[in-house]
């Protein structure tokens, strides 16, 4: 398995495997995309630059791959050079994973994230969880 950051011209593949997964995510010209690659992208999450440090969203794995660790090697190649805080939402079952890879409940948010998940909040169960450097 090979992970990496996504070059610019490249982020429509990204976009491509969603589509191909059948989810609504898609990649913003402004986030970093990261992959893992087998022949083909199989997994791939975005990381957007917010005040005060990063967004994770769009962690994704081809369901056939799942529990098998690519999504925990994804996060860690992803972060492995941060050197600010990341936040994400997550639905609460999802929880102990994020809790595994460092990150815990965050009691404050970037105004932008804060917004944004009041928003999300009205229809939809997620708790945001941050992880520090």
């Amino acid at each position: 398995m090979h992970y990496r950051a996504l070059p610019a011209p490249l982020k429509p593949l990204a976009d491509k495997f969603y589509r191909s997964q059948r989810s609504a995510m898609r990649v913003s010209t402004v986030e970093q995309v990261w992959v893992a690659e087998h022949t083909e992208i199989v997994a791939a999450l975005c990381l957007r630059a917010v005040e005060g440090g990063h967004w994770l969203t769009s962690l994704l794995v081809a369901p056939p791959l799942r529990r098998q660790g690519l999504a925990r090697q994804l996060v860690e190649q992803a972060l492995s050079d941060c050197t600010a805080p990341v936040w994400l939402f997550c639905r609460p079952e999802l929880n102990g994973f994020y809790l595994r890879l460092g990150f815990a409940p965050s009691a404050t948010l970037p105004g932008v994230l804060a917004e944004r998940l009041q928003r999300y909040q009205r229809s939809k169960d997620l708790l945001a969880l941050v992880r520090q450097p």
